[in-house]
């Protein structure tokens, strides 16, 4: 009976290593283009450009030329959510990021590798490229 609570203690005291660490707060993009505010977005989180550190093209009113639907091609850059749906898996963040500088969006996998760091991975398929963002302050 003891071994058994004892085990039981343990595996309670393991379980929050496995979920994934907050990624919530204003990252800089690996770039250092723009601050990205990920936060609440109802049922999941999502990314915000929240701040241009480089003006883009077109000035701080750039809208999302890029955009495969035309429809959208109106919309501002800034306050526009780049990363949508991230949902926590693990100790991983899984959903959406979008890239204005193409108009294409990916499947996208975040993981927080400690307070400052943030790894940001925009996936095609099996290919993924990533990048690294730091906590903006």
């Amino acid at each position: 009976m003891k071994k058994s609570v004892l085990a039981f203690a343990a595996l309670l005291l393991a379980s929050p290593l496995l979920a994934a660490q907050p990624v919530e707060g204003r990252w800089v993009t690996e770039e250092r283009d723009a601050v990205i505010t990920i936060g609440d977005c109802g049922k999941s989180l999502c990314g915000r450009i929240t701040k241009f550190l480089v003006a883009p093209p077109q000035g701080v009113n750039q809208r999302d030329v890029n955009n495969r639907n035309a429809s959208l091609r109106n919309r501002k850059l800034l306050g526009m959510p780049v990363l949508t749906g991230l949902t926590e898996d693990g100790d991983e963040w899984r959903g959406q990021i979008y890239d204005p500088k193409s108009g294409k969006t990916y499947r996208s996998i975040i993981r927080r590798l400690n307070a400052s760091t943030l790894q940001v991975k925009g996936c095609l398929g099996p290919f993924c490229q990533t990048q690294t963002w730091k906590r903006a302050r």
